[in-house]
């Protein structure tokens, strides 16, 4: 069955509904990730809410999907533009075709799209909304609403408090829409993780005793977190912090830093990221369309850290008499063999250093 992104400049792209046909028009902020493998862990990062994902790699879903790379428990992403599609799956952990999964959480799906034309659009012109139909004039973007004036750190995250795991250290994690591996990660290193919604407030999380706080990953524009910037601010005051992603952003604007929107941002794990202070130069997972504006950063106590090799953005900054660990990336993701992992194990050096002070006050 035929079906058609259209993209708010006018222009559209033919493709094939793959699985169930949408019974109305799908909208969404249309990106493209330039992962080679990963798509499974893609579609279910919360921070790709409310986006139309359009993947680069010409062939998807021959590995099919498994029960242990899930980022969160169902897709997130809005819909997925393919240009061939592998209807089998070819992998010892596959338990379902990619194809199949979609089609279950009714995810719209079109393969066999010119997804090369695509790219060359958004990086033309920059990210622009689409609407999913099947057919073009039924795109009507009059009521669009674009993704600057949405909280959709309200869908994603959790409206209870959940621990995870057991250990040494208790990191309250700030749920903006965190990744499973953020946690996997976190109980490896004997953390045990007390998860809290956004909005939770300075004396409730104060009342479950944290040696650390994280604040997480996410989608959207961080300034639809300004309401809840003083509480975020007395948080980085108080106790050892890391920030990733979403909330690497909102701990500028805690600062009084500024953020700003990319052309067409950094999607995919590929991202080469340069160390200011050892001079080396890494590889990293980026999912995000915001980023710190560093002329901003003057006046905060906050300095860069890491750079965007590409387009020299900011991918992270330091304080300088605060314990925080504020990065762009994703350091639970190695896309090489050095990656930046060990991101978490310095946060654990973090609270254990703020443990013994204590000890020894």
């Amino acid at each position: 069955m035929e079906g058609f992104l259209v993209l708010e400049n006018g222009d559209y792209f033919e493709g094939n509904w793959v699985g169930q046909q949408p019974l109305h028009p799908i909208e969404g902020e249309v990106v493209f990730v330039t992962s080679m493998t990963g798509y499974q862990e893609v579609v279910t990062d919360p921070s790709f809410k409310g986006q139309i994902v359009v993947f680069t790699y010409p062939l998807i879903g021959n590995c099919g999907v498994n029960e242990v790379d899930l980022e969160s428990n169902k897709p997130q992403v809005s819909a997925v533009i393919i240009c061939e599609y592998s209807f089998e799956s070819h992998h010892y952990e596959a338990v379902s075709t990619f194809a199949a999964y979609l089609d279950k959480w009714q995810v719209p799906t079109l393969t066999n799209v010119d997804t090369r034309a695509i790219v060359k659009r958004i990086r033309n012109q920059g990210v622009m909304g689409g609407f999913l139909v099947s057919k073009v004039e039924d795109a009507n973007f009059e009521n669009y609403q674009v993704i600057e004036e949405k909280l959709l750190i309200k869908e994603v995250s959790t409206d209870k408090i959940e621990m995870y795991g057991i250990g040494t250290f208790n990191v309250v994690l700030m749920d903006f829409g965190y990744k499973k591996s953020i946690i996997t990660t976190l109980n490896q290193l004997g953390c045990r993780v007390t998860v809290v919604p956004y909005n939770t407030t300075f004396e409730t999380i104060q009342s479950l005793q944290p040696d650390g706080i994280l604040l997480s990953n996410g989608p959207g524009d961080p300034k639809q977190m300004s309401f809840h910037l003083p509480v975020i601010k007395k948080l980085l005051q108080t106790y050892p912090t890391l920030a990733i992603g979403l909330g690497h952003q909102i701990v500028a604007l805690a600062f009084g830093a500024n953020t700003k929107k990319l052309k067409y941002g950094h999607y995919g794990a590929n991202q080469p990221v340069s160390d200011l202070l050892t001079k080396k130069v890494f590889m990293s997972s980026q999912n995000h369309s915001f980023v710190v504006v560093e002329k901003s950063l003057q006046g905060t106590d906050l300095s860069p850290r890491y750079l965007n090799v590409n387009d020299r953005s900011i991918e992270g900054v330091i304080h300088n008499r605060l314990p925080i660990i504020s990065v762009q990336f994703h350091p639970e993701v190695q896309p090489d063999a050095v990656g930046s992992s060990w991101l978490f194990a310095d946060f654990v050096g973090l609270m254990n250093n703020v443990r013994r002070e204590k000890v020894y006050a």
